[in-house]
């Protein structure tokens, strides 16, 4: 399995780096949030990200121009059903992060892959909240995360070797270092 659609869900600081850097290598991304307001936040965030990038000739205005086009926004979390992978980056608070795994285990295909960009939740806890233990994952990623190079791979005690290959070079496309650790406290 390559990944080439992801649902980024939540477009606060972390999701929308998350999403630029996605989108940036090449991936369609679904950014999804509660709000319209929220995501026309995180686009203008991503716009003046891209931009500062083009001034200081990282990326040329073209990567840039294609990197927005590569993302969707919505507010209908449905959207995400087809997606190889959603990457969840809402605020820290349990059984927010619960009872949506447990919602995007209804709502998208099986193969689909469950990551969290969490700092400090079980990723077998996560996974306990799903039919699909061996899918989930954590990525947690460095802020800001244009910048910052590493990305946390969290492995739970039920995730599939494959997954974290096909995590692994998922990151690496995203021109970023994964360093595995095992779910533990603070990893």
């Amino acid at each position: 399995m390559s990944v080439e659609n992801i649902a980024v869900i939540g477009s606060g600081q972390m999701g929308s780096g998350i999403a630029q850097v996605a989108s940036l290598s090449g991936y369609n991304v679904i950014l999804i949030d509660i709000k319209d307001e929220f995501l026309l936040n995180a686009i203008k965030s991503i716009e003046y990200s891209l931009g500062k990038f083009v001034s200081k000739e990282k990326i040329t205005r073209e990567d840039a121009d294609k990197a927005i086009k590569n993302i969707i926004t919505t507010t209908e979390i449905n959207k995400c059903s087809t997606v190889d992978l959603v990457i969840e980056a809402v605020p820290e608070i349990p059984e927010l992060k619960f009872n949506l795994f447990k919602q995007l285990d209804g709502i998208c295909n099986q193969s689909t892959i469950l990551a969290s960009n969490t700092s400090s939740i079980s990723i077998n806890e996560l996974a306990t909240h799903t039919s699909r233990p061996e899918l989930v994952i954590g990525m947690h990623f460095m802020n800001p995360v244009p910048i910052m190079k590493l990305v946390e791979i969290i492995r739970g005690d039920k995730t599939n070797e494959y997954v974290c290959e096909v995590i692994t070079e998922m990151t690496e496309k995203m021109n970023k270092t994964p360093l595995f650790c095992n779910d533990s406290p603070g990893f």
